[in-house]
């Protein structure tokens, strides 16, 4: 009863006609456990959230500890709270100094929309620029600066005010005027199918924003706590966003989000009107908790320095004439073959035989992969040789 598919099909809201319907009864490490005894391999990290693999001892013990504590106790912005306090303070020793002002909400789409509102609001300016293919979230603001117009046309009339622009395209960026409140990006597009840009286009865009008055707003829900190899990923671009925002991985396996700004941006939300975002949740101890332990586990395991070496023998083991394209950073994978046809019988496949790839939700051509960073050499040796003969029969 407690698994059934009736009651997951009949009583939970459906997101899609073919649901993955395979059933959870517990998670360690890289491995996901059917209550039949089935193990699976998540490559996908429950698609960028578990980086530091499921249940991490160290995070189990922060979460415990601050449940004997206390829970929510009061909204954002209210009451002085040890663990929202000690991770501000390890988000700035981790970042520059222009970001040491952190906003916690409950999700990346709320961590968007708030860092839209901020932008809006310090500017006193309307017009917001977005990238082609990009992807923020699914609230309405979020979904306004979202590229996939299939998804977003039913849900019209969105924000006003948004245009959008090629990614990686420096001749783009003329678009970007005294009028543009913020342009908002993936540092690497994810649901795009793993797009990565150059440094000099990246810079292109800080150096124009900066011409414009423009805030710059990075995208990094995906991409962040570590996934292609810098804890955060405009560190490999030498430039700096106005505002990150951050959820994912960045809760361990908790809800949470941010945006992330400086203290003089940030200010603007303090008065006229007061109360410039709040959220009752935003903040909340016990994801602070696994927030904070998430981070000191990716600092003392140091597994920033394993990303690289890692990703590269994944894509040295996973090569085949019926790929045609591969993009990585880190260990972030898109592989691209000729058909969802194909892809579709490649997850499948996989699925079957324990090992949990996926799709891209505007790249139906490509599979991802994106493994819990804590993943060893053995275990991706065995994942690859699986994927290849899925590869095979495909």
């Amino acid at each position: 009863m407690e698994y059934s598919p009736e009651i997951f099909l009949s009583h939970i809201a459906q997101t899609t006609g073919s649901p993955f319907l395979i059933s959870i009864e517990r998670a360690e490490g890289v491995y996901l456990y059917g209550p039949d005894g089935k193990k699976y391999m998540d490559l996908i990290s429950g698609i960028g959230v578990s980086n530091i693999g499921h249940g991490h001892p160290k995070v189990i013990k922060a979460i415990t500890d601050q449940v004997h504590k206390h829970l929510h106790v009061m909204v954002f912005g209210e009451y002085i709270q040890r663990t929202p306090n000690l991770l501000a303070k390890k988000l700035n020793t981790l970042l520059p100094s222009s970001l040491d002002c952190s906003y916690f909400v409950n999700s990346g789409t709320e961590a968007n929309e708030g860092a839209l509102k901020l932008a809006k609001r310090y500017t006193g300016r309307t017009e917001i620029i977005s990238c082609r293919k990009s992807y923020h979230g699914s609230t309405h603001g979020s979904l306004s600066v979202s590229g996939n117009e299939v998804k977003k046309q039913k849900f019209r009339p969105l924000l006003p005010d948004v245009r959008f622009i090629e990614f990686n395209n420096p001749e783009d960026l003329l678009a970007i005027t005294e009028r543009t409140a913020c342009v908002i990006m993936e540092t690497i597009q994810g649901d795009a199918g793993v797009r990565i840009p150059s440094k000099t286009y990246m810079k292109a865009v800080r150096k124009r924003c900066d011409e414009t008055g423009t805030l710059l707003i990075l995208d990094e829900i995906q991409c962040g706590m570590g996934r292609t190899g810098t804890l955060f990923a405009f560190e490999q671009f030498d430039i700096v966003p106005d505002i990150l925002t951050l959820a994912k991985a960045f809760g361990g396996g908790l809800p949470i989000g941010a945006f992330i700004s400086s203290k003089k941006i940030m200010q603007v939300f303090t008065e006229n009107p007061a109360l410039g975002h709040i959220t009752t949740f935003g903040g909340n101890p016990v994801c602070c908790a696994s927030a904070l332990a998430t981070l000191e586990v990716i600092e003392e395991e140091k597994l920033l320095h394993q990303v690289e070496s890692k990703g590269k023998l994944i894509q040295k083991l996973l090569t085949h004439p019926k790929i045609k394209e591969v993009r990585r950073a880190g260990l972030m994978f898109a592989f691209d073959f000729d058909s969802p046809e194909t892809v579709n019988n490649i997850v499948n496949y996989t699925k079957e035989h324990g090992v949990i790839c996926y799709w891209f939700l505007s790249h139906p051509n490509s599979f991802r992969i994106a493994p819990p960073l804590t993943i060893t050499e053995e275990e991706i040796t065995v994942a690859c040789k699986v994927i290849v003969d899925a590869i095979e029969q495909s």
